[in-house]
């Protein structure tokens, strides 16, 4: 499902397809904007969205073989919930 499809489904239940692509992109900024402050946000019987740190690590080159240093990051995780788990069954 693509964004563009998302929006048309939240469309069906409640509003225009203009005022539901501005939810669906308020909802995107809100979880972007949780995330980015390094907070953790949890949808009750869907999933929790948080962010994990990379350490610095040594990887390999796949063309070459060269030993490379990768550096150390921050990353978005997602972990699903109980709900979405059983419904994905």
């Amino acid at each position: 499902m693509t964004k563009d499809q998302l929006i048309e489904e939240v469309a069906k239940c409640c509003c225009s397809k203009k005022e539901a692509g501005e939810c669906v992109n308020a909802t995107l900024d809100a979880i972007t904007s949780a995330l980015s402050k390094g907070q953790k946000l949890t949808l009750t019987g869907f999933g929790t969205f948080n962010v994990s740190k990379r350490a610095a690590r040594m990887g390999v080159n796949p063309r070459t073989g060269e030993k490379i240093k990768i550096k150390a990051t921050t990353v978005p995780k997602f972990k699903a919930g109980k709900s979405l788990k059983e419904a994905v069954k």
